[in-house]
């Protein structure tokens, strides 16, 4: 055997070149991946499972009990390392593969990297049909792998051992460009995991990884100068893409300097504490009225880093229809959107030139000074919103009132779909940068508790200063949905605190069909087809948190909630605790949404809603 080659099989050359994979974090160098999540099963033991046993010191691998969960477990990773550092979710055929199908779907989404690697089919084909094999008569490569190619951005199948010299470095560049950044997906069938190959060592030298910052064009910078520099009442949303790019401070210096109030995206809440001078909350249907009212005035609209879904939008009513968009993003797809000046390149180095070229430019004062007024004006509402009442059970915005309060300041709140989000953007004062996490780009319920523990194990390796604690907070229907991982995070010893708010069923849900005038119908468990609609048996989520190994504790009103916080921080492991909570009670605010609502129906609740729909729609802007 000549000197500058290895023989190994496929699964161990695999694993071997992804340990040789880094990339630098506040200037250290760090492994790019940073772990695994593994279920094992016949599609992944016997070859990729011995070969990450050899490798467990240098690149971990952590037990998952659910393999989406654990999927979610590793977009939550990539949005705390500010998708710096990639975890790995590994999983057999056949419905393990499949169950990670709705976690590549969040990450791409919110263009998270994550890579994701399932066992497949034999290639040979010799012993099919094989256990969870699923046959397409006139398709017999297909498996239930390639349904994953509508959910990554990057996807292969390894059918020969030599194809991951190519392969790899393709799917880790990808991961990483900012333009292209989303979850990469790679099938390893059985027959190629074993193969044994004459590998070049060059393909295994350690690796050191740079993000790319593209520039942006200057006759970009030029065009959205022109625009920017004649607006009297101008706004910046600021998303997502600001915090990964490290634009956070940049951006809110530059919001002082030039007089334009900011608002926020959901996915980019948290880049700034919420008493920044320029700040005015979160934009949108489940935004702050501040924010509404400068997103109505606004004739000029800086947008960096968001692909502006329809949340932020409003279902794009929420802007007059002659206001003019610029655009800051490193995809072009999302740069001209809605005819914007698109500005194509990273935000940091966009904001950066755009700085440069306005010169002695700023807006009138009086923009800045009607944002203030409205925001002051809506932490009053907050403020009102939260006081505690004589109802019979707290609203959202009271539990996350207390929970905020109590919460230490690198502590991170986690939450996803359901009535959380819209009561947590709207209700929770982040303390510190980068301490807000709530999935909403593909509002997948079940992300909460496994994305606690995906943030939990980040956390721990955070450089400098004290790590925080995840705050989970999560609705009874989503905690019933999927809540496996308390269990994981008890037996890795990576803490969590769960907030289990209890109001009978999917409330949110149940509010969106009663206000477009339908009746309550299989939302609510009360309206649901159950033996007795007035007892339905209750589910004691702190015992049930106790058999999993956390520590747990049901409370009663505000008063206890605050004091099983402050017990919470001093626990040793994952701390559940659930309170029950008011179904009908709703922070107001934000903009309207555009949702199907029939046409005809005998219920006069139905057509009221409907001319309702026709009149907001009317404020649309036709864009593309």
């Amino acid at each position: 055997m000549s000197a500058d080659i290895v023989r190994l099989t496929m699964a161990q050359a695999f694993v071997r070149y992804l340990s040789a994979q880094y990339t630098e974090i506040d200037g250290a160098r760090v492994p790019l991946f940073a772990g695994v999540f593994a279920i094992f099963g016949h599609g992944n033991v016997t070859c990729l499972g011995e070969a990450l046993e050899r490798v467990q010191d240098q690149l971990p691998t952590w037990r998952g009990q659910n393999e989406q969960s654990m999927a979610l477990a590793a977009v939550a990773y990539a949005k705390a390392k500010k998708r710096r550092q990639i975890m790995i979710a590994t999983s057999s055929v056949g419905p393990g593969a499949t169950n990670m199908v709705t976690a590549a779907a969040v990450a791409h989404a919110n263009r998270l990297p994550v890579l994701l690697i399932a066992g497949d089919t034999y290639v040979n084909r010799l012993p099919d049909p094989v256990l969870q094999q699923v046959e397409h008569f006139g398709a017999p490569s297909t498996t239930v792998n390639d349904s994953f190619k509508a959910v990554s951005r990057y996807w292969d199948r390894i059918v020969h051992p030599a194809q991951i010299i190519q392969s790899l470095p393709q799917a880790v560049a990808m991961m990483l460009d900012p333009a292209d950044c989303g979850p990469a997906f790679i099938a390893i069938p059985q027959d190629t995991q074993e193969l044994a190959y004459d590998y070049p060592l060059e393909f295994f030298e350690e690796k050191t990884w740079v993000i790319p910052r593209p520039r942006p064009a200057l006759e970009q910078v030029a065009a959205a100068v022109e625009v920017l520099s004649k607006a009297k009442k101008p706004l910046i949303i600021s998303g997502g893409g600001v915090r990964y790019s490290g634009a956070e401070d940049a951006l809110a210096a530059f919001a002082k300097k030039r007089g334009i109030p900011m608002a926020e995206t959901i996915a980019g809440k948290g880049a700034v504490c919420h008493d920044n001078a320029v700040y005015v909350g979160a934009m949108g249907i489940e935004g702050t009225e501040a924010a509404r009212h400068c997103a109505e005035s606004a004739d000029v609209v800086l947008a960096i880093g968001t692909r502006l879904q329809d949340f932020t939008t409003g279902s794009w009513t929420a802007f007059p229809k002659n206001a003019r968009f610029i655009h800051i993003n490193a995809a072009r797809f999302d740069a001209s959107k809605h005819r914007a000046v698109a500005v194509v390149g990273d935000a940091l180095e966009s904001l950066n030139a755009l700085d440069a070229a306005l010169g002695t430019w700023t807006a009138p004062p009086a923009r800045m000074s009607e944002a203030q007024a409205w925001y002051k004006e809506w932490n009053a509402l907050v403020d009102a919103g939260q006081a505690p009442t004589n109802q019979q059970h707290p609203s959202y915005a009271q539990v996350v009132g207390v929970v905020n309060r109590m919460a230490k300041p690198e502590d991170v709140m986690v939450t996803a779909a359901g009535g959380l989000p819209g009561e947590t953007i709207k209700n929770w004062r982040c303390k510190s940068p980068h301490s807000f996490d709530c999935e909403f780009g593909y509002s997948c319920m079940g992300y909460e508790i496994a994305g606690g523990w995906g943030h939990a194990l980040a956390l721990q390796n955070k450089a400098g200063g004290k790590a925080g604690t995840p705050i989970v907070m999560v609705g009874d229907g989503s905690y019933m949905m999927m809540n496996s991982d308390i269990h994981s995070s008890v037996i890795s010893g990576l803490k969590m605190i769960v907030i289990v708010c209890d109001n009978g069923g999917f409330a949110v849900i149940n509010r969106l069909q009663t206000g477009m005038g339908g009746v309550g119908f299989n939302n609510l468990l009360k309206d649901s087809r159950v033996v007795d609609g007035e007892n339905v048996p209750h589910v004691d989520f702190a015992k049930h948190a106790e058999a999993m190994g956390a520590a747990a504790r049901h409370v009663e009103n505000l008063a206890e909630l605050e004091e099983a916080m402050a017990w919470a921080e001093t626990t040793d492991r994952t701390t559940v605790i659930s309170i029950a909570t008011d179904a009908y009670s709703w922070t107001p605010g934000g903009a309207d949404w555009y949702v199907g609502v029939p046409e005809i129906s005998p219920r006069k609740s139905v057509v009221k809603a409907r001319k309702t729909q026709e009149t907001f729609r009317k404020k649309q802007r036709i864009g593309i």
